[in-house]
């Protein structure tokens, strides 16, 4: 149980440690602009290895978390499918943390306003990359809202709903709101995010940590 406990935590450490370097570069990082640009785009520059090591250590964070609930819930409801999703919620960063977007909106410094019509390779992989962690993440708070269900915890289970409803309609929201769509982008990965460590944080309680 030791172990078991040991890999949930690091579930619980995804977002805070995301989220942490994210705030410290938002801050200090000469020409980035919150507004328009997003958190992915701190992986570009002088500066960018920083970010793109947070994407993959928080990537294989969750991997070892995604570990952690299968040995915790093997044989229970989520122990098969939210592992699985916890775990390719992981794989995602890492690939968003290897293929790193292109550079726009007026960054790294020296890059022009507005984004370039095309996008390269290696942004697309970065898109991918995106896509799967967040979908992964959403569809992971329906699989534990069916658990939440079984065992009567509707607080968790109200808080699944939300999350998992809540994001993508933030995502949805930078096609209309694009001078706020690094916000609106940070706030959408700040709900998954929260998701993944709060769960986290219940299922080593469950746990008996």
């Amino acid at each position: 149980m030791r172990v078991t406990k040991g890999l949930i935590t690091c579930g619980v450490l995804t977002g805070p440690i995301f989220f942490g370097v994210a705030i410290l570069q938002i801050v200090f990082r000469p020409g980035y602009n919150i507004f328009l640009n997003a958190i992915s785009q701190l992986s570009l520059g002088d500066l960018g290895w920083i970010q793109i090591t947070s994407f993959i250590l928080t990537g294989l964070l969750a991997i070892a978390g995604g570990i952690g609930v299968r040995r915790l819930l093997k044989g229970k409801q989520g122990g098969t499918w939210g592992a699985i999703l916890m775990c390719t919620f992981g794989l995602g960063l890492i690939v968003a943390g290897i293929f790193p977007p292109d550079p726009g909106n007026g960054f790294p410094p020296g890059t022009p306003a507005g984004t370039s019509s095309t996008m390269s390779v290696h942004a697309d992989l970065h898109a991918l990359g995106f896509f799967i962690s967040m979908i992964s993440a959403i569809a992971n708070c329906f699989v534990f809202v069916r658990r939440y269900a079984t065992l009567g915890k509707r607080g968790w289970l109200t808080y699944c709903i939300i999350s998992g409803v809540a994001a993508p309609i933030l995502i949805a929201l930078t096609n209309v709101a694009m001078s706020m769509a690094g916000v609106i982008v940070a706030l959408a990965g700040a709900v998954v995010f929260g998701w993944a460590t709060a769960t986290s944080v219940q299922l080593k309680t469950e746990a008996g940590a």
